[in-house]
């Protein structure tokens, strides 16, 4: 951060912290700022799965996941001793399964390590963490000076200096005025006002700028359009798969499933039997000898690639690998749960 950056948002971080003190959100995995006052320090287990499950998911989504995570494994050395395919039915629905399996890495490597890294760099030698993570972590857990740099933040400050250069060197350039910034002595509160007014304030659109305590820091608000901001390249399209989808129904509501190899997309997870997803549709290969029909067709999008895939059902009245209905819809990714639901109807 320069001298002008340094001498223009002199007074931010106080601006900042208070708005949080009256406007912070009542998130289940937070303490809060009254609690912090009174010395209250966070769990850096709960800190770290509510990060990881917080990734590309929405704060209502990931909640009753985090809920019953916590009920189910309220401690890393428990989440450490649970079976991989028990994680892996828990987590599904809340999609980016990779997440799931460095769950499971990261959970054992603490526990073999016998407590958490309390720095970045310690942090970042964890499965499954990024510069992002270890930042949060570092301030929510362990009160590091250290910046947690999300989408919101990312947004908040490409308003305040409207930034419009070439974005991967305006991020590198907001992250280092966000480092800059940071509090020695309440980090955590800081890190999570900024997310607190990205994700309440200053949103993607119609940002509420009379109920911005920056808003007179602010660069796009004098321009008098927030909303322009960040400026990013253009998204390339994803590319499009296709494939074939098999419901097997059996004898007393129970449908055909398989668990996936551990490598790969959605590995590990339980799902239907499928073909390849690939660019052209193949002919189906039907996964036993029954009298299949096309019952339609269900559409995903992934991280990087849609999908669509042909739903084929069949009433085989066998039993053997068949798992009960409602227990299959929720053990499955929802790509699977849409074509069990398809093939039900």
């Amino acid at each position: 951060m320069n001298m002008d950056e340094k001498l223009h948002f002199a007074d931010l971080t106080d601006r900042l912290l208070d708005w949080y003190a009256r406007a912070a959100r009542d998130l289940p995995w937070r303490i809060g700022p009254a609690e912090r006052a009174q010395g209250v320090t966070a769990d850096p287990y709960r800190v770290w799965l509510a990060e990881i499950m917080l990734q590309q998911t929405t704060v209502p989504h990931a909640t009753r996941y985090y809920l019953d995570f916590t009920a189910r494994w309220p401690s890393i050395d428990e989440l450490a001793a649970a079976r991989d395919e028990e994680v892996m039915a828990a987590w599904a629905g809340l999609g980016y399964y990779a997440r799931a399996r460095n769950l499971l890495k990261c959970a054992r490597d603490v526990q073999a390590r016998g407590g958490w890294p309390d720095t970045i760099d310690g942090l970042r030698e964890l499965p499954g963490i990024g510069p992002y993570t270890a930042g949060a972590i570092a301030a929510l857990a362990f009160g590091r000076q250290a910046a947690a740099v999300d989408g919101n933040v990312d947004r908040v400050f490409a308003r305040l200096m409207a930034l419009r250069g070439d974005w991967k060197a305006e991020k590198a350039r907001l992250k280092g005025v966000v480092e800059g910034l940071v509090p020695a002595d309440r980090p955590a509160e800081f890190a999570e006002a900024l997310m607190d007014l990205g994700a309440t304030v200053c949103t993607p659109k119609a940002p509420d700028c009379r109920l911005c305590p920056l808003s007179s820091l602010c660069a796009a608000y004098a321009e008098g359009a927030p909303e322009r901001y960040p400026i990013k390249p253009k998204k390339t399209p994803k590319p499009h798969r296709t494939g074939h989808v098999y419901v097997r129904f059996g004898a007393g509501g129970t449908v055909l499933t398989e668990r996936r190899p551990e490598r790969g997309l959605l590995g590990g997870m339980m799902g239907l039997p499928t073909s390849a997803w690939s660019g052209e549709l193949g002919v189906p290969e039907f996964p036993c000898e029954a009298n299949w029909r096309e019952v339609g067709e269900v559409r995903h999008v992934f991280t990087h690639f849609s999908l669509t895939l042909k739903v084929w059902r069949t009433d085989a009245g066998k039993t053997r690998g068949n798992t009960p209905c409602t227990q299959a819809a929720e053990s499955m990714p929802s790509v699977f749960v849409k074509a069990l639901k398809l093939a039900q109807t």
